[in-house]
């Protein structure tokens, strides 16, 4: 999905973002078709969004229409070809064993894409169409997208054309069979984006570092094709940024909680339109967000390895002082040892703020 490059430092992640009322197509079968009078998401007191989409889950549980699977599909400035990626969808699921809803997110397009999503809900049964008044990147997208899906199983996946969305039912069918794995990710085999040249690299690095810091072994750290069991992730979801970077952040949230995640290998294409990455200022944002997560979940991971270098060095230092200069402690060995007490005595009290805290 194309972003607007400004969404992340515009919407916070925590920020509700006004969004009309929910469209959707189908008559009769289309699961979707009882909703239509539900109050636009997202507007209104804080709250009343979430209760209606559970009061209407309830409504189509009891009377067996509840979708099992949502696809989450942000779109922004995709009109071009997002037709192509409904049908290859749809196709898809059609031929699987799953109900299912498309849900399609339209973040404020300044193109054609809210009416070419208009004009196919008119032609499949159980689209939904959630435009956004104004753009709040992929993150908030996929956030809300979550908070209102029906089903049970959500799927997360992009509409530029790079991924193998003719694979959701396999993922899907992964989570079935098997109730130990929580999530379900499409690990991309190749890089195809632009400026590859630096982005396979930087995501290399990246994901060491996140591999070190979960202690998890992570074959794609931010692939945008996931499944997921959506009560294991509404605890997390206001962790997720506005931007791209909010596929690091599930991940990283379901390892640090001993939810397990199972890796599949996919094949990922170059994508259709115009491509939104900046090499040093989402590189920069990706490893913030690695160390927030962690930093969240286990802050000693991060800052005790830092206090007992420091206080290893000022303790080195100090017999080398002693050894050359007899009791004379210079200034900058008072400060390494110093340094290394306060960030050790910082990594407690953070540790000890995670452990008290109630909930996620």
């Amino acid at each position: 999905m194309s972003e607007n490059p400004a969404a992340e430092t515009t919407a916070p992640p925590t920020e509700r973002i006004p969004v009309r009322t929910g469209e959707l197509a189908g008559t009769g079968a289309d699961p979707a078709r009882p909703l239509e009078a539900r109050p636009a998401a997202g507007g209104g007191r804080p709250g009343e969004a979430s209760r209606s989409v559970d009061v209407v889950r309830a409504e189509l549980e009891e009377r067996g229409e509840r979708p099992f699977v949502t696809i989450v599909l942000p779109c922004y400035n995709e009109g071009a070809h997002v037709l192509r990626e409904i049908d290859r969808i749809t196709e898809a699921m059609n031929a699987a064993e799953f109900s299912y809803e498309l849900l399609c997110i339209d973040d404020a397009s300044t193109d054609n894409t809210l009416e070419v999503l208009r004009d196919a809900a008119t032609r499949y049964a159980g689209l939904r169409i959630l435009p956004f008044r104004r753009n709040g990147g992929s993150g908030t997208a996929r956030r809300i997208g979550t908070q209102q899906a029906y089903g049970d199983i959500v799927v997360w996946t992009d509409a530029d054309m790079t991924y193998e969305n003719e694979r959701i039912p396999e993922l899907v069918r992964t989570l079935v069979e098997d109730a130990s794995y929580d999530q379900v990710v499409g690990a991309r085999t190749t890089e195809e984006g632009t400026h590859k040249w630096a982005r396979v690299p930087a995501k290399w690095v990246i994901r060491k570092v996140a591999e070190w810091l979960s202690r998890q072994k992570i074959p794609d750290l931010n692939s945008g094709l996931r499944a997921f069991r959506r009560e294991v992730a509404l605890p997390y979801l206001r962790l997720l940024p506005a931007g791209f970077s909010c596929v690091t952040t599930i991940t990283l949230a379901f390892l640090m909680n001993q939810h397990d995640i199972k890796y599949i290998e996919t094949s990922y294409a170059k994508r259709e339109g115009t491509s939104k990455f900046h090499f040093v200022r989402d590189a920069y944002r990706y490893i913030l967000q690695v160390l927030r997560m962690v930093m969240y979940f286990d802050p000693l991971r991060v800052l005790m390895p830092m206090a007992l270098w420091l206080l290893l060095i000022g303790a080195g230092k100090f017999v080398y002082d002693m050894v050359v200069h007899p009791l004379y402690v210079p200034a900058n060995t008072v400060l390494l040892v110093v340094s290394g007490i306060l960030v050790g005595s910082l990594a407690l009290l953070a540790d000890l703020v995670v452990r008290s805290r109630d909930g996620v």
